[in-house]
Parts: C-alpha cells; sequence; structure tokens
C-alpha cells in the first residue's frame, strides 16, 4: 500500500539549519552592524577621524568634527533602536497573520501612530514625550484592528492579498485625514511634514532613553511569543490541538509588534519596508524557526535602517536624505516581487 504524505512546505527548503550556520550568519551580522555603526558616526556632510570620535566620548566638542561626532552618536543608536523594532514588529506580523506581505507601513499601522500623533497635538495639545509615545501605540493597534477587521471579510478570510489591499486603503485613507489636519495649522504643518517622511536626524539622547521602556517591553513580548509563533504556523488547528490558545497567542504577540510599532513610529515617523524586507531575508539565513527568526530579524533590521541612513548621508552631500525616503526606494521593489510570488503560488 502507498503512504501518502503532506507535500511539502513552499519554504521547506530553509525550514532547517545547522546551529553552526545559524552561528555564523550570527558572527556575521553582528560584525555588518558594527560596522556600520562606525561608518554611521564617521560619515557625513564632514568626515571624521578616530581622535574626534575619542574626544567625543570623553564629553568635548572643542571643533567642527568632534561637535559632529557628538550629533551622530544618539542618531546612530537611535537608528539601531527603530531598525531593530521596525524588523522585529515585521517578523511578529507575518507569524501572527502568516501573510509573506506583513509589514507595519504595508498594513497600514505606521499611518494609524502618525495620523493619533498628528491629531494630538493639533486638537488636544500633546507635546510630552511620554504622550506622543503612548498616543502613537493606540494609533498603531487601532489600525491593526480595523485592517485585520477589514481584511477577513469575505470568503476566505484574511488572505494575504486581502489584507494588503485593506492596508493600503486603509493607508491612503490615513494619509488624506492627516493631511487635512496638518495644512490648517501652521504652527504645527512644518514640523509634522519633517516627522511624517520619517528619519532619525533629529535623535537625542534624551528621546531615545523616553522610547526605550515602551520598545523594551515590546521586544520582550515579540521575543517571548516565539514558541506560539512556531505553534500558529502550523494551523490555528494544529496549534489548538498541542496546546495552544490560539486566540490569545495571536493577541500577545500582536500587541508585541504594535508596541514596537507605535513606539518606534513616534520617535522617527513613519518608516516603512524595513519589516517586509527583513524577515524575508533572514529566513533564507536561519530559517523559519520564530526562537531564531525574531533575534535575526531585529539585528538585521537595525544593519538595514543604519545602513540606508549613512546612504542618505552619501548620496546628496553636503545635504541629506531621510532615512524614510531610501526605504521606500529599496522596499517598494521587494514589495512588487513579493506580490508576484504569491499570487503565482495561489494560481
Amino acid at each position: 500500500m502507498t503512504t501518502l504524505r503532506p507535500a511539502p512546505a513552499p519554504d521547506a527548503a530553509v525550514v532547517r539549519r545547522p546551529g553552526s550556520v545559524r552561528f555564523l550568519w550570527l558572527l556575521v551580522v553582528v560584525g555588518v552592524l558594527a560596522l556600520l555603526m562606525a561608518a554611521s558616526v564617521t560619515i557625513g556632510s564632514r568626515d571624521v577621524d578616530w581622535s574626534d570620535i575619542v574626544a567625543a566620548v570623553g564629553g568635548s566638542s572643542d571643533n567642527i568634527g568632534q561637535a559632529a561626532v557628538t550629533k551622530r552618536i544618539p542618531r546612530t543608536l537611535l537608528a539601531v533602536v527603530v531598525g531593530a523594532s521596525l524588523g522585529l514588529s515585521g517578523a511578529v506580523m507575518q507569524g501572527v497573520t502568516r501573510n509573506p506581505l506583513a509589514d507595519p507601513g504595508v498594513l497600514g499601522i505606521n499611518m494609524g501612530a502618525s495620523l493619533a500623533v498628528v491629531a494630538g497635538l493639533a486638537w488636544f495639545g500633546l507635546f510630552s514625550s511620554t504622550s506622543i509615545i503612548m498616543t502613537a501605540i493606540a494609533g498603531a493597534a487601532l489600525a491593526a484592528v480595523f485592517v485585520y477587521a477589514v481584511g477577513s471579510l469575505g470568503r476566505g478570510g484574511p488572505t494575504p492579498l486581502k489584507l494588503a489591499l485593506a492596508g493600503a486603503a486603509t493607508s491612503a485613507a490615513l494619509v488624506s485625514f492627516t493631511t487635512a489636519i496638518t495644512l490648517p495649522r501652521g504652527d504645527i504643518a512644518e514640523s509634522v511634514q519633517s516627522w511624517e517622511i520619517g528619519g532619525v536626524g533629529g535623535a537625542t539622547f534624551s528621546s531615545i532613553g523616553t522610547v526605550l521602556p515602551f520598545l523594551a517591553v515590546g521586544f520582550a513580548v515579540s521575543l517571548l511569543s516565539a514558541r506560539s509563533l512556531n505553534s500558529l504556523a502550523l494551523g490555528d488547528e494544529l496549534a489548538a490541538g498541542l496546546g495552544e490558545r490560539v486566540a490569545v497567542a495571536r493577541g500577545v504577540a500582536a500587541l508585541g509588534s504594535v508596541l514596537l510599532c507605535g513606539a518606534a513610529t513616534a520617535v522617527s515617523g513613519p518608516i516603512g519596508f524595513v519589516g517586509l524586507i527583513v524577515p524575508h531575508l533572514c529566513r533564507l539565513l536561519v530559517g523559519v524557526d520564530h526562537r531564531w527568526l525574531l533575534p535575526f530579524s531585529a539585528l538585521t533590521g537595525a544593519c538595514l535602517l543604519t545602513a540606508t541612513d549613512v546612504l542618505g548621508r552619501i548620496v546628496a552631500r553636503p545635504a541629506e536624505i531621510d532615512v524614510g525616503i531610501i526605504t521606500a526606494l529599496v522596499g517598494a521593489p521587494v514589495f512588487i516581487a513579493i506580490v508576484r510570488r504569491q499570487k503565482v503560488r495561489e494560481l
């Protein structure tokens, strides 16, 4: 009698990776991140040398080079923190929804946070850093719930393409609402428009210190959800059969993702496509086990955002291109490629 076996999953070729290979990739990613951080501190409208860096770390800012380093250190740290948050948030979203197109930007979650912050500034006088971060998180959560609910309507439930379409439509609507709020308010229009592009140029140690507790909670919740996401990847019925409380697991993981996305957006503006690109790259390196995928997505996200920030300073010297523009230019072709691949699979 012939034994029927289930067909392998589309990503079966990358499911398993030897521990030694994963450890090697870990060393590579950490090394690349260290080099990118060094480049971020030294490269800009004015290049600096190691003597300026040492003097600036020691608290000196007597010349232009040392003053530049003093500004670039918090900028570099913010790029690392925000990149790690967006990379991890995207990996968790893709695991929660089992949607390869999931990303805080694609699903409209970034714009939900953005609209909430703009409305808070315009109508409620929110100017403290903590209140802005909490408002952004609330806006991100509402947008996530709305998009998932809309994408779940009709036959087939929340399919990847339906969620992507719901997210795109929601993003467009939220952008319009944000613009409608901003235009009549000349007192906040300039600062809001600059913030909405997405960037890390205005980083300070104070802003980083304010957002870190929120991001720390988001990181902890997301990383602790790795085993649950592995179970959810098998399907809701199998996950429930393994003893997983599916609704609770999905809700907790989504909470961690929303915390990361909302807090990161509050401090840097809506930066798209990092959470889309990074998880796909990391699956090629370490497989689909979320116990490895999530931390690797955080590290790789930090690398990507730091690299794009440095690139934005190089290509437009002596001016700069905000990192949100660079990530959009890089991410849009990747998004199109993933959509085409997904449509082929569904045929």
